[in-house]
């Protein structure tokens, strides 16, 4: 079941969705950008939205851009917080270490996901609860360089 909420936005190029079904709705470039190995910048879209309390907007990488070209967005996800009223921005950054890419107006650059989220209410303890995976952190599912177990 698809749910739906409505968010007031300020918008030359509404963000959109590509297929039924997407998570992702995306951002496209206000501004052209030749971006070198190994070099990031913070790139316009034109959008600001006003989300209801209780929702946040998330800005992530599309993954063809990832995997034909090395762009990635470098704080994935960027955090759009409900009170939040200015330009969503995104910091991209070319991973390839040979090529530059460039980035033209109207380009799709990133995705916008929108999600309801729950604020926590934190509460000092002295001993957390048992857990399976107890203080494992990161390779204690068994990875091993080259291969995972």
């Amino acid at each position: 079941m698809t749910h739906s909420v409505a968010v007031p936005i300020i918008a030359a190029n509404l963000p959109s969705y590509a297929n039924p079904g997407d998570a992702g709705a995306d951002l496209v470039a206000t501004e052209s950008v030749r971006l070198a190995p190994g070099e990031r910048a913070l790139i316009g879209t034109g959008v600001r939205i006003a989300l209801p309390e209780g929702h946040a907007a998330f800005v992530v990488p599309r993954s063809g851009l990832a995997a034909k070209h090395g762009i990635t967005v470098v704080n994935s996800p960027g955090t759009v917080d409900a009170g939040y009223r200015g330009e969503i921005k995104v910091c991209l950054l070319n991973t390839d270490s040979t090529h530059a890419y460039d980035v033209a107006v109207g380009d799709r650059i990133a995705q916008l996901i929108v999600m309801p989220v729950i604020r926590a209410r934190f509460e000092p303890v002295e001993e957390l609860p048992e857990s399976v995976r107890g203080e494992g952190g990161f390779g204690s599912t068994g990875y091993t360089q080259g291969k995972s177990e």
